[in-house]
């Protein structure tokens, strides 16, 4: 008979990110998942091929977090016109504050987002509940494409850009300090950055994105 399986993934993934979260990205080995675990590392390979398949996990066991419900969706399939009204873009703003909310408390799973959101079943449930919204609200498939390209451009952007440089950074201080005879915009904008929060910047940039989508899409229709 087949040697009965000890482990399951959840428990494999629970230990990455528990790894993930006290030691970051770099620790991230078969090794330290297999001590996590307290067993051998061989062990872990009955069950995981190789660190492509642990970092697939691994996201999608963050992302399984995420709520893809979002209340009175229904209430956006009333638009006829597509960016009509502001309820598809509540949802949508729901549906994003979610993913950077369930992600920022795994800040070093970022890097990872992108190279497996294919395989991630959490991730594609995401991505069809942000679909289901623009399509709701009157977006045609093309302009769904448009939309949710831009979309996760912005979300999975703006959480490295966040990750990596980080308003209150040393990059935003030393753009800062720059000579503003040499660089008078960037001198003083930086300035400015220094003082703002990470949720205005982020709300900020996606009403603008949400704004665009919805001029767009109904430009699109008046043609």
């Amino acid at each position: 008979m087949p040697r009965p399986r000890s482990l399951t993934h959840p428990q494999i993934a629970a230990a990455a990110l528990r790894v993930l979260d006290r030691d970051g990205l770099d620790a991230l080995t078969m090794r330290a998942v297999a001590n996590e675990l307290d067993m051998g590392t061989m062990s872990v390979y009955r069950y995981v091929t190789d660190r492509a398949q642990l970092e697939a996990l691994l996201v999608d066991h963050v992302l399984s977090a995420v709520d893809t419900d979002v209340a009175d969706t229904e209430t956006a399939g009333t638009h006829t016109n597509a960016g009509a009204g502001t309820d598809w873009i509540t949802h949508i703003e729901t549906l994003v504050n979610r993913v950077r909310a369930t992600v920022g408390a795994h800040t070093a799973v970022i890097p990872l987002l992108l190279t497996h959101r294919h395989t991630s079943r959490h991730s594609m449930r995401w991505g069809d509940a942000v679909l289901g919204v623009l399509a709701s609200a009157g977006f045609d498939a093309r302009q769904r494409v448009v939309a949710f390209r831009a979309l996760l451009a912005y979300v999975f952007g703006a959480l490295q850009v966040e990750y990596y440089g980080p308003l209150p950074g040393p990059g935003t201080a030393a753009l800062a300090a720059l000579d503003p005879d040499q660089f008078p915009h960037l001198a003083h904008t930086a300035q400015e950055a220094r003082d703002m929060g990470v949720d205005e910047e982020f709300g900020g940039g996606l009403r603008l994105l949400l704004s665009g989508l919805a001029a767009d899409a109904r430009a699109a229709q008046a043609d």
